[in-house]
């Protein structure tokens, strides 16, 4: 018997790389420097995913996608979020909403929100005011605060399409 809700957190960070595309919430946003990593690094999308995956008791996206893999080398982390969400509705879950907090002191990220619940609402297949996006800085702490990267935390509900 499947529960009716399950909860998943999801945190990933990402330090700035040069020669690399910004890209967070499946948008590309105009800065000097992207994120650095195997994938594309969208750092939400990672925070998403793996809510959603520990939702269901599932390993992390390191598991699904080992960044040892060449063949994902650069792979559009919305196939992440995809793949998460598949997951979850193969264990019986539908996702009843999710929010998740990025952490960055530059670039601004509330012009960007909108357009990364829009996208983000289309691949969940979820309302837009199913999907919470905020953004703070880090208060010049550490590293984030120092500018070298980007993190993001996420939540997840899930609800079971069993019961």
């Amino acid at each position: 018997m499947n529960h009716p809700f399950r909860i998943g957190q999801g945190y990933d960070v990402h330090r700035f790389a040069e020669g690399r595309k910004l890209i967070l919430g499946g948008i590309e946003i105009p800065h000097a420097l992207g994120l650095e990593g195997h994938s594309d690094a969208d750092c939400l999308i990672h925070a998403l995913a793996d809510a959603i995956l520990g939702a269901v008791g599932l390993p992390d996206i390191g598991f699904h996608f080992p960044p040892s893999e060449p063949a994902l080398e650069g792979i559009d982390s919305m196939k992440i979020l995809l793949k998460a969400k598949e997951q979850c509705e193969t264990k019986g879950y539908l996702i009843g909403n999710v929010d998740a907090t990025i952490i960055a002191e530059k670039p601004r990220i509330s012009p960007y929100v909108e357009a990364m619940k829009e996208r983000l609402s289309k691949i969940l297949e979820v309302e837009t005011n199913q999907v919470g996006i905020k953004a703070t800085t880090n208060e010049g702490i550490g590293g984030i605060g120092n500018g070298e990267g980007i993190a993001a935390h996420a939540v997840c509900l899930l609800i079971s399409n069993l019961v």
